[in-house]
């Protein structure tokens, strides 16, 4: 049994680790707090649309056709997942189409992210965000830093990390998951709205 003069200091220092370890047990990960629904489906056009412009939605199935239409201009590049359906918007100025919009899907490292990128008439990409994050590292690609590469990019850019796209250290399959999801927003909208196909 230690000495009673040094029983205090031993209570301290259990106590001490006690409090470190139920610190360590309730502290979330900055990686963990990533995760999470950003916007939600109607937030998400204005995210990526003109300001003030009139948004109409439409819903398309995800036919056979379709993805066949879809896999051959995506050509070699195959994407992660094939959703249902594709959420789509057009922004409008009185008669003038200023904007398209589509929500896409593609796997980060073991689950989807949601992504929706707003495409100019021109088929240059205006603007994409993160919609929902559901791994519990890689989220940065939400940051406007990364996202702001994309503006510009048309059906014929590489986009490919390491290439025409800056990687993010630790995100890398999330960035490769953004590349692709834009690629397959801009293959959708030369079969949806036939833009950007010579861009």
């Amino acid at each position: 049994m230690p000495p009673a003069n040094r029983r205090p200091a031993l209570r301290l220092m259990a106590w001490l680790t006690l409090c470190a370890a139920a610190a360590t047990a309730v502290h979330v990960p900055a990686a963990a707090a990533q995760e999470g629904v950003f916007l939600t489906e109607e937030q998400a056009p204005t995210a990526v649309m003109p300001d003030g412009a009139e948004v109409t939605r439409r819903v398309v199935p995800a036919t056979q056709d379709l993805r066949n239409r879809v896999r051959a201009l995506l050509a070699p590049a195959v994407p992660s997942v094939w959703e249902e359906e594709y959420i789509t918007f057009t922004a409008r100025h009185g008669d003038d189409i200023v904007a398209y919009a589509l929500i896409v899907e593609e796997i980060g490292k073991h689950r989807p992210i949601t992504f929706i990128v707003g495409i100019r008439p021109d088929g240059h990409v205006n603007a994409v965000a993160v919609m929902a994050y559901r791994e519990a590292y890689g989220g940065e690609i939400r940051n406007k830093r990364f996202l702001s590469q994309y503006p510009g990019k048309t059906a014929r850019s590489r986009l490919q990390t390491y290439g025409d796209v800056q990687n993010v250290a630790g995100a890398t399959l999330s960035v490769d998951a953004a590349n692709r999801a834009v690629k397959k927003a801009l293959a959708l909208a030369q079969v949806f709205w036939g833009i950007g196909g010579s861009s």
